[in-house]
């Protein structure tokens, strides 16, 4: 490992690279200061990104902390939304829409689960396109929303219905090797135990 990064520029790489915002009490964990440190710092990039006339800005929401494009940067950002740039899929969008036009409808948890990884910004870029949708709520605690496919996804991947979908079976590896993957992966077996 290289030199010792900064707090400050630790902490502009977290909310950088976040889908959500982090709590304070998480920051300064990660970061290995005190909450009130962590707000100092906050302040202190906030200053930083003002001095350099960034298009950023830190601002705490829904109990968390993270990056935000100033508004000033809307009339370019709703331009390049339209570019062709911007309407590729990330290969976590491609991934999440797979999950959903497979299992659908499914839920943000279910997705977060299949997927191992938190799935909230695809999941938007997928609504914002058009390609998936709102189609229902669950009876659980939080009435959480599930997903579906729209008439657009399957408009633009040349489908008359869902039935057309390859056979997920044709890219699923047989359960022997998924079993030996697993046997791999597993923790807490010793190598040649």
């Amino acid at each position: 490992m290289g030199s010792v990064m900064s707090p400050l520029a630790a902490l502009e790489a977290i909310l950088f690279v976040t889908e959500a915002p982090v709590p304070t009490s998480e920051l300064a964990e990660v970061l290995e200061v005190t909450p009130e440190e962590v707000e100092r710092l906050i302040e202190e990039l906030n200053a930083n990104l003002e001095a350099r006339d960034s298009g950023l800005v830190a601002r705490s929401t829904a109990g968390g902390w993270r990056l935000y494009s100033r508004p000033e940067a809307y009339p370019y950002l709703e331009r390049f939304s339209s570019s062709a740039t911007a309407r590729r899929l990330s290969s976590a969008a491609l991934e999440v829409l797979a999950v959903v036009a497979y299992k659908q409808p499914v839920s943000r948890t279910q997705i977060a689960e299949i997927r191992g990884v938190d799935s909230d910004s695809a999941i938007r870029s997928l609504l914002r396109l058009g390609l998936i949708e709102e189609a229902g709520r669950l009876s659980l605690p939080g009435n959480p929303a599930v997903y579906r496919t729209t008439p657009l996804f399957l408009e633009k991947l040349g489908l008359g219905s869902l039935a057309e979908l390859p056979p997920l079976a044709d890219h699923v590896p047989p359960a022997e090797v998924v079993g030996a993957l697993e046997e791999t992966f597993r923790p807490g077996v010793a190598e040649g135990a």
